[in-house]
């Protein structure tokens, strides 16, 4: 990856990935053993915890196909590689920024293509920086566009309201916090 272009989004947008794009072929599945994915998934795994929370949409994404990829679930972890070669002097740093616990949440309705299952997230940040977030599909299939972001806004809504009971055992007091 060292000469690698970097790109500036975590997933191509043009090619959704899904079972479909797994082997078929008994010499195309051992070809794809001989590729690190599982290595190259869990150092990607390892860098959200550490320093890249913004790249575990995509990497959960990758991991779905973890016992089965196909070339193009290869590719979609090299271009995750080539963002994180383009975001390496980006960094996480508390500021000073107002004491305030804020919380953003959004879904992508059916996003997983072989399930129809939804993907939502949130983020929680506090003086304007990130202390906590999530990306996770969901366990039912919603209905709606509605019933997805009501999910999301569910599972959003329980992280900010531990985070403000959190924040208050450490002896800050939180007047208010925005959803």
């Amino acid at each position: 990856m060292q000469y690698a272009k970097p790109v500036r989004s975590t997933l191509p947008t043009n090619n959704k990935l899904s079972r479909s794009q797994c082997p078929k072929s008994k010499a195309e599945k051992v070809e794809m053993n001989k590729i690190p994915y599982a290595s190259a998934v869990g150092n990607l795994i390892y860098t959200i915890v550490c320093t890249q929370p913004d790249i575990e949409y995509a990497v959960g994404v990758v991991n779905r196909f973890m016992s089965n990829l196909g070339r193009e679930h290869w590719v979609a972890v090299k271009w995750i590689l080539r963002y994180l070669k383009g975001t390496s002097s980006v960094c996480l740093r508390f500021g000073s920024g107002k004491p305030l616990l804020e919380g953003y949440t959004d879904s992508d309705v059916s996003a997983d293509v072989d399930t129809n299952r939804s993907t939502s997230g949130y983020v929680m940040t506090y003086a304007g920086e990130v202390v906590s977030w999530q990306s996770r599909m969901h366990k039912a299939v919603a209905l709606s566009t509605t019933e997805a972001e009501y999910m999301a806004a569910t599972k959003a809504d329980k992280e900010i309201i531990w985070m403000k009971e959190f924040i208050g055992e450490l002896g800050i007091r939180q007047e208010e916090f925005r959803l």
